[in-house]
């Protein structure tokens, strides 16, 4: 060891070190875990991806281009892992967990973060640990894993990552962030309104920047293959014949057809076709609803203060549940991505435990699973849902009313107190 490599340790502040490196072993070891459980080929992964994949482990970038999914950019970002299975002559098994990853690695790295930031606020360790466990070892991670789709967890931590970066004012980072993100999942352009929120300057040029990063991962794709473009446009304006019950149109569709044996095979289970003038909405509509949603928010919160630049986390967190419940594709790891933004809202926002977040985790785990038969699913749903999004949607908009309702209804659940003794 020369002597500025030993000056260099010797600078180093191992009491800083030491909890940061016990965060990123705990937050590793629960990754493991979840990756060996589940980390298998997925159906989605078998039909839509791997077939780019083995074009591009045998050298042809031009098939690479044109097999790859409408997420083909994120397989681009994962490249390196890929590749590298290629020294060892590895079987689809070890592709898949190669791909994975750097996926693992972002959830690990946003729940390291997430935890230092719980630390500098003095907050317990209880508190930490809990931080670290929601991120690293959320259930619906395994679910991502599962199906096939880690670069879910990939844009989910990209996209917390950007509106975090946004609120230290770190332009350049939130948007090449946010660039990575919409790259890597078109719906991660639900998170530019929040980042701009967010930001108290610099706002256009964190848009081109965003911009630019994305379409230089998009391009090669829309080069390669004429029908890309149009590709992309039908996902986001279509959604076929999927319907599943965890979403707000279940009860419009039509009843009863036999169930197309995509997750339950049981002959008593009943399955509803989408309603005819469904089509693209639940994709667009949310879309559509993020510039509007944003400039409200602009307008009632004036997000120039600190604290409504704070609930910009909030902000991507209500409309990340907004694209699950208006997805008639909706499934279960669809709401990884708000449960990190919700995660992240309460790191920001307090030193308590991430008791909502843990809460929400736990009734997301339970409600989106096959339980039942799918009519009462999608009620049960319904029933948790709906009034989670009212109560999220008031604490955005109007935080000082829901603070005042909460009041209000803590004095009248309050016993009475007793009368004071005559002397």
């Amino acid at each position: 060891m020369t002597q500025s490599m030993r000056k260099g340790v010797e600078q180093i502040d191992w009491a800083a070190v030491r909890p940061v490196a016990l965060d990123a072993a705990l937050a590793a070891v629960a990754l493991v875990v979840l990756g060996w459980l589940k980390l298998h080929p997925g159906l989605d992964w078998r039909e839509e991806a791997q077939p780019a994949v083995h074009a591009l482990l045998a050298g042809h970038v031009h098939s690479f281009l044109t097999l790859a999914p409408i997420y083909g950019a994120s397989l681009v970002l994962r490249a390196p892992f890929l590749l590298a299975t290629k020294l060892s002559h590895s079987g689809d098994l070890a592709v898949y967990r190669a791909s994975a990853i750097p996926c693992l690695m972002a959830t690990g790295a946003l729940a390291v973060w997430l935890s230092a930031q719980m630390r500098v606020k003095g907050s317990s360790t209880v508190a930490r640990v809990l931080v670290l466990l929601v991120c690293a070892a959320n259930p619906l991670i395994m679910w991502a894993l599962k199906w096939g789709h880690p670069e879910e967890l990939l844009s989910a931590a990209f996209c917390v990552a950007a509106v975090l970066c946004a609120l230290r004012e770190r332009s350049i980072a939130a948007a090449v962030l946010l660039g990575l993100a919409i790259a890597n999942k078109e719906w991660a352009v639900l998170a530019t309104g929040p980042v701009l929120v967010a930001l108290p300057r610099a706002r256009i040029r964190t848009l081109l920047i965003a911009g630019g990063v994305a379409a230089a991962l998009m391009a090669p794709f829309m080069l390669a293959t004429a029908g890309f473009t149009g590709q992309v446009k039908a996902v986001g304006t279509g959604t076929g014949t999927i319907f599943h019950p965890w979403q707000i149109w279940w009860f419009f569709g039509s009843f009863p057809h036999p169930h197309p044996g995509l997750f339950v095979f049981d002959p008593n289970f009943v399955y509803r076709l989408p309603p005819s003038w469904l089509g693209g909405l639940g994709h667009s509509l949310v879309v559509v609803l993020m510039p509007v949603l944003t400039a409200l928010y602009g307008l009632v919160r004036h997000p120039r203060a600190g604290r409504a630049r704070q609930d910009a986390l909030l902000l991507l967190a209500l409309l990340l549940a907004l694209r699950c419940m208006l997805d008639p594709w909706d499934i279960s790891y669809y709401w990884l991505p708000f449960l990190f933004a919700l995660l992240a809202w309460e790191v920001v926002s307090t030193r308590r435990a991430p008791m909502m977040s843990l809460v929400a985790t736990a009734v997301a785990a339970w409600t989106l699973q096959n339980h039942f038969a799918f009519d009462t699913q999608a009620a049960v749903f319904l029933v948790v849902s709906v009034p989670s999004l009212l109560a999220l949607a008031v604490a955005v908009y109007a935080p000082d009313a829901g603070r005042r309702i909460l009041a209000v209804s803590r004095r009248v659940a309050a016993p009475p107190e007793s009368a004071p003794a005559s002397s």
